[in-house]
């Protein structure tokens, strides 16, 4: 027999449970779907005598094939391949946009786990690498990171919903609600009815000590949080609860802050740990890119994962979900062409904040990367805001492949100044 061929395992991987289905060459089953119990490891043992069983009636090698279903897939992959077998992760997108095996519409584990051992059996299957243990610890780190700031941003929006009743003019009197001096003052007080019946060195005092902006400041701080609390005692509605629900949604943000700032610490320690490793260098060269900080660079690069499997930007696009969706059929061309956002979205969240950074202006009023604001601004003329920054985005993913391809820091190049470079390259290759 030809050393192409092989059995095909397809198993789909669940929280709890498995089903695996056995493909041959031919395209027919082997057997019939076999449930693998993840808690016992009798069932197991069972699946892996299976498929030892079939490997020696068909004198065939079997390969082993398994959806991402994010985390569940990873004890049982390792499992696998410490057994010996020929373990790959198939992308559930593959899977998914396969052909039906069957006329009806059919979806079940049981039938899920034998389309996949029917599309693993294609010669040009495309599969996905298994992350190394310092990218597994850093991406659950940078998921956790993102889904705190979310759960924060969920109790800061519902501190202001209760202010806009209880105490509406109090949200414009600082840059930002959730600054320190704000939260202390509001913890400390909470209603109109407390400042106003407060001392007003005692007010004054606590701004200082958490603002830290010298006398002038905390005197017009106080000026307008007076004026405020008068304000509310005219325009604004509370019940005792409102203030309740202030001070909880406060003392939510606060342990949210503290755990945020915890894990970006356990980050940081990780990379130091690591610092010879060639992906924590190629996390160095994308804090290198304007707009770029550490936990951009972080977050990316654990989303890219493997970055030498990617061989040209635009699989770096749709590796991020930034690739257009094409709509076409015959004659009809859609021109509502929008991203994919098949990808990761987290990377997405990053790419989108580098872009931002790079086309906004520093405190002097210098553009951060003038390249990209120059080109921002030009699609700008001719196309809406948001479809300006997706370009952006675009220009940002090139660079990020730029940078880690050729494994050298991010420099601002003019468009011309890099066409003139393009140019001697391919005269000195000539």
């Amino acid at each position: 027999m030809s050393n192409n061929l092989f059995i095909s395992v397809g198993i789909d991987v669940g929280a709890d449970f498995s089903f695996m289905s056995i493909a041959l060459p031919n395209q027919t089953f082997w057997g019939k779907p076999f449930k693998i119990t993840h808690s016992n490891l009798n069932s197991l043992d069972k699946a892996i005598l299976t498929i030892k069983e079939a490997e020696e009636l068909n004198s065939l090698k079997a390969r082993i094939f398994l959806e991402s279903t994010g985390i569940y897939h990873y004890p049982l992959f390792c499992y696998l391949r410490d057994k010996g077998f020929d373990v790959s992760v198939i992308n559930p997108i593959i899977t998914k946009s396969s052909t039906n095996i069957n006329i009806r519409k059919v979806h079940n584990d049981k039938f899920d786990s034998k389309k996949l051992a029917l599309v693993a059996l294609k010669p040009d299957l495309k599969t996905s690498v298994i992350p190394s243990n310092l990218v597994l610890d850093l991406r659950n780190l940078t998921r956790e990171y993102y889904n705190l700031v979310d759960c924060r941003s969920a109790y800061v929006n519902k501190l202001q919903g209760e202010l806009r009743v209880s105490f509406p003019q109090y949200i414009s009197i600082f840059s930002k609600l959730t600054v320190e001096t704000s939260l202390v003052l509001l913890e400390k007080y909470t209603s109109p009815q407390a400042f106003l019946s407060a001392r007003k060195s005692s007010v004054i005092k606590l701004i200082m000590t958490t603002a830290r902006f010298g006398v002038a400041y905390a005197e017009d701080k106080y000026k307008r949080i007076i004026e405020a609390a008068k304000s509310a005692t005219a325009f604004g509605y509370a019940v005792p609860s409102n203030f309740t629900l202030i001070k909880l949604y406060i003392s939510f943000i606060r342990k949210y802050n503290e755990e945020i700032e915890s894990v970006l610490n356990l980050m940081y320690k990780l990379v130091d740990n690591h610092s010879d490793e060639t992906f924590v260098k190629q996390i160095h060269l994308l804090e290198s890119i304007k707009g770029s900080g550490f936990l951009s660079a972080v977050t990316v690069m654990c989303e890219i994962g493997d970055f030498s499997v990617f061989k040209s930007p635009k699989q770096l696009f749709a590796y991020f979900g930034l690739d257009p969706a094409v709509k076409q059929s015959g004659k009809f061309i859609g021109t509502d062409v929008k991203m994919s956002k098949r990808g990761s979205r987290i990377a997405r969240r990053a790419i989108h904040t580098i872009a931002l950074v790079s086309i906004g202006l520093t405190r002097k009023g210098d553009a951060n990367n003038p390249v990209l604001r120059d080109y921002y601004l030009s699609k700008c003329q001719s196309k809406p805001k948001m479809v300006a920054l997706g370009a952006v985005m675009h220009k940002v993913c090139n660079i990020i492949f730029a940078v880690l391809r050729d494994e050298k820091e991010f420099s601002i190049i003019t468009p011309q100044q890099h066409k003139l470079n393009f140019l001697n390259s391919t005269s000195l290759a000539a």
